[in-house]
């Protein structure tokens, strides 16, 4: 299981969880739900207490990752596998992206 941490404008909004069948769950922290100035951080994950679960990577999540060559280089520079979508998006999305959202990985 592999899990982070979702900052939205640099403060904690949700945790996404990768669990040991590949499957993902995203939730968000009761703090961030229960402040009504605070959005959702994407139309398709919508600001509600339920856990949102997919076998594959959430498209939200999935649309900040780098194509082509990009990809390729990031991935050789840093040992992961070209499938591994979630290892990719906690190397590429914790510092800068287009956006308010961050990812950043929780140490287990």
């Amino acid at each position: 299981m592999r899990q982070a941490e979702i900052l939205y404008k640099k403060e904690p909004a949700g945790l996404l969880t990768q669990l040991d069948d590949g499957s993902f769950v995203f939730r968000y922290h009761k703090i961030w739900f229960n402040d009504t100035t605070k959005p959702a951080i994407s139309l398709s994950l919508p600001k509600t207490q339920q856990e949102f679960n997919a076998k594959h990577l959430f498209s939200f999540f999935y649309n900040m990752l780098p194509e082509g060559s990009n990809k390729q280089t990031v991935c050789f520079e840093n040992r992961i596998d070209t499938n591994d979508h979630f290892g990719i998006l906690l190397t590429t999305a914790k510092y800068d992206t287009i956006g308010a959202v961050q990812v950043k990985k929780i140490e287990s």
